[in-house]
């Protein structure tokens, strides 16, 4: 089983301070819209201190839980913290597997796979916090991997 790679901690760690920000913000502006008793900036301190505790040490549980494994004729996944989830995706049903960096990523030198699948709505993958070229790679390996699993013609029911 494969491990992401560390500097997505980083990322994570952007995503929870960007919104614990926004959190105290609205704690402190509400605490002074609704006269509390308490003073704006503590509720604001208060609240951005809670969350981004919370939010740090989940993002460092997230990533020593986080595995996938590209195996034989399936790919499997594992994440989760409070909720543990398993994930197979066997590669006849995968459509098609994208790669995407967003600009922290990019800075980081990391990207993400995205594998989309056939079947119900939103029946798609994403193996996030990999290195530029392991991702590449992992896209590569997961495309070619789902054409060599699609049923040869004539295989197959008709409809």
């Amino acid at each position: 089983m494969e491990r992401l790679d560390a500097r997505v901690v980083v990322v994570w760690l952007w995503r929870v301070l960007v919104f614990a920000v926004v959190l105290a913000g609205a704690a402190g502006i509400g605490s002074g819209a609704l006269d509390v008793g308490v003073s704006s900036a503590a509720a604001a301190v208060a609240v951005f201190g809670v969350v981004a505790l919370l939010g740090a040490t989940h993002a460092l549980l997230r990533y020593r839980i986080w595995r996938f494994d590209v195996r034989e004729d399936t790919l499997y996944i594992e994440h989760g913290v409070l909720v543990r989830v398993r994930t197979t995706v066997p590669y006849v049903r995968v459509q098609h597997v994208d790669s995407r960096r967003g600009p922290l990523e990019r800075v980081l030198g990391l990207g993400r796979v995205v594998v989309y699948t056939a079947g119900s709505r939103g029946a798609d993958v994403t193996i996030p916090g990999l290195s530029r070229e392991r991702a590449a790679d992992a896209q590569e390996t997961l495309r070619a991997l789902a054409i060599e699993s699609e049923p040869e013609s004539g295989e197959g029911d008709a409809v």
